[in-house]
């Protein structure tokens, strides 16, 4: 009788996943590919799914009267916590290019129906977790600082924070920890999304490699992850027509990434 095969006894372990150096080169290749796949298959719908929801929500709340001016920024600023989750139909884009299949938005999201969706589903949990801890921690340093109460409105609220004091230490200690909180999630998801998506493995599997990569590069996925902050910020002050390509690119190029981070 044929032995049945489970996913999880062909699981890879991370001391099975090896890791690479990479150099400045290989960042610029990696956008340069990323911007190849973008101008082969445009995917500003990518666009649609990232931002629109959060702007529809933000609109929502406002008009039903719940008073968030305090987490206006949080909330815009750390939604890219949460890009990792809508981007994986575009690693799975970057993959199927690299093998020389041509893809649909249909097959795009084939993964759904793989054993990988279990350890993405996982991954983005965690991530999604992790937004809610940076909006916990938003709104309890401005409550920290100003009370309560929130602003009464926007003039208000840029008077609190641009004038005062309390508004000069919340932008300062709210750096620092948007800072901690933008590491750590570039930490446990640069690559353990498109690892998750390419290979067999678990979810700690995942988060664990994604962290020795960083640790294994320090310097060079700190600049990865600066390069990203400013063309996200760059995008952003277009009024977020920018992000129309700018995130669909780096979604492109964080494939690419991954393929020189991990060896095949």
């Amino acid at each position: 009788m044929t032995q049945e095969i489970l996913f999880r006894d062909i699981q890879l372990t991370s001391s099975e996943i090896e890791i690479r150096k990479i150099g400045v080169k290989d960042l610029w290749q990696s956008f340069q590919e990323g911007f190849e796949d973008f101008n082969a298959k445009p995917t500003v719908i990518v666009f649609l799914f990232v931002f629109y929801p959060l702007l529809a929500l933000l609109l929502t709340l406002f008009m039903t009267g719940e008073n968030l001016l305090h987490l206006a920024f949080p909330m815009v600023s750390g939604f890219t916590l949460l890009g990792p989750i809508v981007l994986v139909s575009l690693y799975e884009i970057s993959r199927y290019r690299e093998r020389g299949i041509d893809v649909t938005w249909k097959s795009a999201f084939d993964f759904v129906h793989t054993s990988s969706f279990a350890t993405i589903l996982a991954l983005s949990i965690v991530m999604m977790l992790l937004y809610i801890g940076w909006l916990y921690i938003a709104q309890f340093l401005y409550f920290g600082r100003f009370g309560t109460n929130p602003p009464a409105s926007i003039s208000d609220f840029m008077t609190q924070v641009l004038t005062t004091r309390n508004g000069a230490g919340l932008i300062v200690y709210g750096t620092a920890l948007g800072f901690i909180f933008a590491v750590v999630a570039l930490s446990i998801s640069v690559v353990s999304f498109p690892l998750a998506l390419d290979k067999p493995v678990s979810s700690i599997t995942a988060i664990s490699t994604s962290v020795k990569a960083v640790i294994s590069n320090p310097l060079m996925m700190g600049l990865w992850g600066l390069i990203v902050a400013v063309l996200l910020a760059a995008g952003t002050l277009l009024l977020l027509i920018g992000l129309i390509a700018v995130v669909p690119i780096l979604g492109h190029a964080t494939w690419h990434l991954y393929r020189k981070l991990v060896k095949a």
